[in-house]
């Protein structure tokens, strides 16, 4: 019965690479899974995101290390990057 799948990190979403290593790194608001699984992006393993596909589950990723975060995302506040079907 879940709605979503909550993923917390270190950074505020999903980013082309990791944003602490690259400076050039793009940070994507939105994603398909097809996306995440295409471009090899670090969001959770294939497995993972596969079985989210095949259930509807969207994925949103977020800054877990920003007070108030959880929170926000659970209230349904736009925040990180949301992965779902097209």
């Amino acid at each position: 019965g879940a709605e979503a799948i909550l993923k917390g990190t270190k950074v505020d979403g999903v980013y082309s690479s990791d944003p602490k290593k690259d400076p050039t790194a793009v940070k994507f608001p939105n994603l398909t899974y097809i996306e995440v699984l295409k471009k090899g992006l670090q969001v959770m393993d294939a497995t993972a995101t596969s079985l989210c596909m095949d259930n509807s589950l969207p994925i949103i990723v977020f800054d877990i290390t920003t007070p108030g975060n959880v929170k926000r995302v659970v209230c349904g506040e736009a925040i990180g990057t949301i992965v779902k079907g097209e």
